[in-house]
């Protein structure tokens, strides 16, 4: 049986032990891209609960959810930023579905690209029943930038529940990676819609994986 509530109700180090090892297992299981769509009615049939990923285009989304599964090309990674069009699903052996999304904020993209990559992007956030969790991700190198802001302030008045996690801490010193980390605190205090537990994390060095596997075992299908 999957643990339920994650770290932040765990009540003591047993629990906390407990929802480790069932993050564990859970990606220790078989992952499998299943589906990928660019716009809305080409989503998949609802089969378990969900899990988006999202964040600024190059925050490190695909290197994330490799990390997350211990495989290397799960999700495809791209030096170039406003690479990934679509939202890409991969199946966590019929307990839970991890989603990539497109990254958002990237000057560089053509107006009408980036403008149906969002459309596309909200759209899926709003209005999918089956959406458990948001894990919005924060570069820790730069922290927020306006279309953070904007992403947030929309899954508030969407009531659409989301968890910020850093990533990149690999590449901060621990003196300014500790005050980015009390400034990312301050800020899911202030929105509504969000988790309170911050998660600081890295794909290359595995910091923060094995919570974050915690924490979203927490919401998988026993």
């Amino acid at each position: 049986m999957t643990p339920s509530g994650g770290l932040a109700e765990a009540a003591d180090e047993a629990s906390r032990a407990a929802l480790i090892e069932a993050g564990r297992a859970l990606f220790a299981g078989e992952a499998a891209f299943v589906h990928a769509a660019q716009t809305l009615d080409q989503l998949p049939p609802p089969r378990g609960p969900e899990v988006a990923f999202a964040g600024r285009s190059n925050v490190g989304k695909s290197s994330l959810l490799n990390a997350l599964t211990g495989r290397r090309a799960l999700a495809r990674v791209s030096a170039t930023p406003g690479r990934t069009k679509q939202l890409n699903f991969f199946d966590l052996a019929g307990r839970l579905t991890l989603v990539d999304m497109p990254g958002y904020g990237y000057a560089e993209a053509a107006k009408s690209v980036k403008e149906a990559w969002q459309g596309a992007m909200f759209g899926y956030l709003r209005g999918r029943a089956v959406l458990r969790r948001v894990v919005l991700l924060i570069d820790a190198r730069v922290g927020f930038k306006p279309a953070d802001e904007a992403a947030m302030a929309m899954l508030d008045e969407a009531a659409v529940a989301f968890q910020l996690v850093l990533t990149k801490v690999d590449k901060v010193k621990p003196g300014p990676l500790a005050a980015i980390v009390a400034r990312t605190q301050a800020v899911a205090r202030a929105h509504t819609a969000a988790h309170p537990l911050v998660l600081a994390t890295s794909a290359e060095t595995g910091a923060g994986i094995a919570e974050l596997r915690a924490e979203l075992a927490s919401l998988a299908l026993p």
